[in-house]
């Protein structure tokens, strides 16, 4: 049998720019991916006892960022069932990150993300 590697290496690992630092203001934000459902993004949130997620990319690069309000706005939406993820709600839903430097508004805290 040939070996397969079971873990990314450190080619596929994000950028020191993207990923949370433990001990910065963003290390207790939970970062999830778009393909997440709005049910677990929001059970993940009282877990979490957040009021926002991180959303990333298949890089683990933050691109967006979602709000419980947000999410409970779209779960009151006349077309929502429990399989809409997090991709698939429209952009004026999720704060997208732009650019290499952008600064987002979450909770009432000015956030620096790169």
């Amino acid at each position: 049998m040939t070996p397969v590697e079971t873990q990314p290496g450190p080619s596929a690992a994000p950028a020191a720019a993207d990923r949370v630092r433990a001990d910065g203001p963003d290390a207790t934000v939970p970062q999830v991916w778009g393909d997440m459902t709005v049910e677990v993004a929001l059970s993940v949130m009282a877990s979490a006892r957040t009021e926002h997620l991180f959303i990333c990319d298949d890089d683990g690069r933050r691109v967006g960022v979602v709000t419980h309000a947000l999410l409970a706005g779209a779960r009151g939406d006349v077309s929502y069932t429990d399989r809409v993820r997090l991709c698939d709600l429209p952009a004026d839903t999720t704060a997208l990150l732009t650019g290499s430097r952008s600064v987002i508004t979450v909770a009432g805290t000015r956030h620096a993300v790169r």
